[in-house]
């Protein structure tokens, strides 16, 4: 695995990329996710606010859940370094 770079340099422009994340029990998680501007959420319709823009990530097949990835892994990153 690639090491993770810190989550604050990750693209927000809306593309996926792998996020590394610790669920409530303490697991570490790696993740496909999409930051979500709140501009970005009003656009898909439905009521939002400043709470819900973040990083949104499925945490299985029919469930997106806003996650506080602390790394991110950029696609397509050599597996040696």
């Amino acid at each position: 695995m690639a090491k993770p770079q810190p989550i604050n340099s990750a693209p927000l422009d809306g593309r996926k990329v792998m996020v590394v994340w610790t669920d409530r029990d303490g697991q570490e998680n790696e993740s496909l996710a999409q930051y979500r501007s709140l501009d970005r959420l009003k656009r898909a319709g439905g009521d939002w606010d400043e709470s819900d823009a973040g990083w949104w990530a499925y945490v299985d097949s029919d469930t997106q859940k806003r996650i506080q990835p602390h790394g991110w892994i950029p696609v397509g990153a050599d597996e040696d370094e």
